[in-house]
């Protein structure tokens, strides 16, 4: 079979699957949901993403006008379509690489993730672009992002909150789920860098 049809056949179980269990999903939500079921063939997704208020229609406007996409992994970023990214206007970047980003984690005995949350903020901030975080691995990026948020410093634009684990990991989500931030978040300990990938594709490929 070619990938195209593979892909399709995928999505046509996907339906039949849901179908059978009496799952029905919101139409607006339902790509999202659909391609995180994709990505890790587990159904629970169904059940467990939560969208804030119009959060799907609020991202795509963001994409729209050219925001860029902050991961915490280079599989995020890696999995991202830049293409059709950078065909809207913007761009995708992750932090963790970073030289100075590891040094100050190091000197202040934190994690990478939280101090790469701080440096894109004060990036952003300097620049003034719309951003949307996808976060799939780091629970500590969420968390650094709801203390800014706090703090009354730095209100992200859109969090996709989807990190995978045992400590933290549910706690940091309700976090970013217990604020006015735009979002989408998986419920639980479930997710990962896939995870936060497909659903920036999926805003993406329904644009």
């Amino acid at each position: 079979m070619k990938p195209e049809d593979i892909e399709k056949k995928s999505f046509a179980i996907i339906a039949d699957e849901l179908a059978e269990m009496g799952i029905v999903l919101d139409p607006v939500n339902d790509p999202v949901i659909r391609r995180a079921i994709h990505t890790t063939a587990d159904f629970e997704y169904a059940k467990t993403l939560v969208f804030s208020e119009n959060a799907v229609e609020k991202a795509r406007d963001l994409i729209r006008g050219g925001a860029d996409i902050v991961t915490d992994t280079n599989m995020a970023l890696t999995g991202i379509n830049k293409k059709r990214l950078a065909a809207c206007g913007g761009s995708v970047r992750c932090y963790m690489a970073d030289a100075d980003v590891a040094a100050e984690a190091k000197k202040l005995g934190v994690t990478r993730a939280s101090v790469s949350m701080e440096h894109a903020a004060s990036d952003i901030d300097a620049s003034g672009k719309k951003t949307i975080f996808a976060v799939g691995n780091a629970p500590t990026a969420l968390i650094a992002l709801r203390e800014m948020y706090d703090r009354g410093i730095f209100v992200p634009d859109f969090v996709i909150g989807v990190p995978v684990g045992f400590v933290n990991v549910v706690e940091s989500k309700e976090l970013i789920l217990d604020t006015e931030i735009p979002h989408i978040v998986n419920r639980g300990r479930k997710g990962g860098s896939n995870v936060a990938a497909a659903i920036v594709n999926a805003l993406l490929y329904g644009l």
